[in-house]
């Protein structure tokens, strides 16, 4: 007796299941579980040692009366906006010159590109270095005597800076698809109209392009949000806590202080701030976004 269409359809049911289920338990183990569970302990008193204790919802108020919160939140803020604004600009530019066919495109994209895809580990101890006070090479270069790292004033934005160069790369990469698909035909257009460089960027490039910065500002600012390696590895925070970040106030407390409870709680204040940004980011899409209906 020859495969039914309903015994073909039951084979492939199983067959898609089979392949779709070593991602689903991957899912299952390492973020839904992990997910409910920290939410829970957001709720609790625990060391890591000691029995859980039921605190209610005394993390988050301790946290919302705590001036260093406030201060390590207006950090991240200081820090994922400029990240976002630098990280987005700068690429846009850079993608536009080089889809211009200069010379050497092919090599500027390979260099501009290298540093995202390079550990963060390394980049941070070769940045480091380059802003050691004392044999860095900022320093000896310009003949300076600043304590970029150890400095209030300049430790914030050495991070952003480094954070900055390492994802220029990727974000043109991603601009450069954008401007492959864009009708060459609408650029050709607007300058036998005679508009310059600057106008026809300005008024069909940006419209016509519009989806993909959309697309570039929400992945970078929810990315600069997560920051922890870097800061992790060039200020710990420092110095005097200004450059305190939320993702690394998370680790301090669940791993240093094993005060798990409020780390959890920092955490899905963190992720209800990434959420309520989206979403606003979500509605000014139909504003910011050009469409061609």
């Amino acid at each position: 007796m020859g495969n039914t269409p309903y015994n073909d359809k039951k084979q492939n049911t199983i067959t898609a299941w089979l392949f779709i289920l070593p991602a689903l338990i991957g899912t299952l183990v390492f973020i839904t579980i992990p997910v409910i569970c920290s939410f829970s302990l957001s709720f609790t008193d625990w060391d890591l040692l000691n029995s859980i204790t039921f605190k209610g919802l005394d993390n988050y108020k301790s946290i919302l009366n705590d001036g260093l919160f406030w201060q390590m939140l207006g950090n991240t803020f200081v820090y994922a906006l400029s990240v976002s604004i630098l990280g987005v600009i700068i690429p846009l530019i850079l993608a536009c010159i080089l889809n211009s066919k200069i010379r050497g495109g092919e090599f500027y994209k390979t260099a501009y590109f290298i540093p995202f895809i390079t550990p963060m580990i390394v980049i941070a101890l070769v940045w480091q270095w380059i802003f050691d006070p004392n044999i860095g090479a900022v320093n000896t270069l310009l003949n300076l005597h600043i304590n970029w790292l150890y400095d209030k004033a300049y430790a914030m934005p050495v991070l952003i800076a480094v954070s900055v160069w390492k994802l220029i790369g990727y974000n043109m990469i991603i601009f450069l698809s954008g401007l492959a698909g864009i009708n060459q035909e609408l650029l050709e257009a607007s300058k036998i109209d005679g508009a310059n460089a600057v106008q026809t960027f300005k008024h069909v490039t940006i419209p016509l392009l519009s989806s993909t910065i959309f697309f570039v500002i929400v992945i970078t600012s929810i990315s600069s949000f997560q920051v922890f390696d870097l800061i992790y590895m060039m200020t710990q925070g420092g110095p005097e806590n200004s450059t305190m970040v939320l993702v690394y106030s998370i680790y301090k407390y669940a791993f240093e202080y094993f005060d798990v409870g409020r780390a959890s709680a920092i955490a899905y204040v963190l992720f209800a701030i990434i959420f309520v940004l989206v979403l606003f980011q979500w509605k000014l899409r139909k504003n910011l976004v050009y469409s061609e209906e």
